[in-house]
């Protein structure tokens, strides 16, 4: 008789989720229930008070805020990220423009905001230019606004995009491209009917793999935002550093955490049927 050690295997799996992912939602999920201490942290008192701050005008306003930030964000690092994993898939530098894309991962991530800061800052590299050139007379305030944090967002995360986009379209058939071209097809409607659908899983992961962290993130708009540009995350960190309301920052970080993955499971059921759907068409076509 074999013995199965599947449950072996997966055992470490196991402990590593249940450690690092079930605990620590859990005790999110009690905190959220429980009573704001006068001196920080909580006491052991049932109270749905954190839930009924959720309320307040002002989260609300950040709440949507925060969702137009993720998704201009990551709308356009998915639109940066397709044509450079384009060019590097056919390119005969693949080895190199990887280097490329990776070599930010080797700095650090706060080095990478305060780089930007200097570029856009009033007396930073780009008002420089620009004063130099003589197209303007004074300095432009291109920092602490919405747009600045999208920028900065879409650069930092954008090699999360790049990857596993890059993966994917490498696999792909490009002589499928070259079928469409021969049948009457232009490039463009080619690459929208033939290339995109096929690699719509790296697209999903793209996605994904930029969303999550852009709509938790604080550190950047913490640094390179304004009044307009405060997100959830912000006001999370606002809560446990500063009034020290555990419960209130435990409420919003578990709807947060609810909302988001109820749309990362909308999207890929969406994704997915529309791949279901394709290859359904090639088999009917075959």
């Amino acid at each position: 008789m074999k013995k199965n050690y599947g449950q072996i295997y997966t055992a470490p799996l196991l402990i590593w989720i249940t450690v690092f992912f079930v605990v620590p939602i859990a005790i999110i999920l009690m905190f959220s229930f429980l009573k704001k201490d006068v001196h920080g942290g909580v006491e052991l008192k049932f109270s749905i008070a954190a839930y009924k701050a959720l309320f307040n005008p002002y989260i609300i306003k950040v709440a949507f805020s925060t969702i137009f930030i993720s998704i201009m964000a990551t709308l356009i690092i998915v639109f940066l990220a397709l044509p450079t994993a384009y060019y590097m898939a056919r390119s005969k530098f693949k080895d190199f423009l990887m280097l490329l894309i990776i070599i930010p991962f080797w700095t650090n991530f706060l080095i990478r905001i305060y780089a930007w800061i200097a570029i856009l800052g009033n007396n930073g590299i780009l008002n420089n230019i620009l004063l130099k050139l003589g197209l303007t007379d004074h300095n432009i305030q291109f920092l602490y606004n919405q747009w600045t944090v999208i920028i900065v967002m879409a650069y930092t995360y954008l090699p999360f995009a790049i990857l596993p986009l890059f993966s994917t379209i490498e696999k792909f058939d490009f002589s499928l491209l070259e079928a469409a071209r021969d049948l009457g097809a232009t490039k463009t409607k080619a690459i929208l009917k033939i290339l995109l659908p096929n690699v719509m899983p790296g697209i999903t992961t793209a996605v994904l793999f930029t969303f999550i962290p852009v709509i938790g993130n604080y550190a950047v708009p913490q640094l390179v935002g304004g009044s307009d540009s405060i997100m959830i995350g912000n006001i999370i960190t606002h809560e446990i550093m500063k009034t020290r309301n555990w419960p209130l920052a435990s409420s919003i970080s578990l709807v947060l955490t609810v909302l988001s993955t109820i749309g990362v499971m909308l999207f890929m059921y969406m994704t997915r049927s529309k791949t279901d759907n394709l290859r359904k068409v090639r088999e009917d076509a075959v």
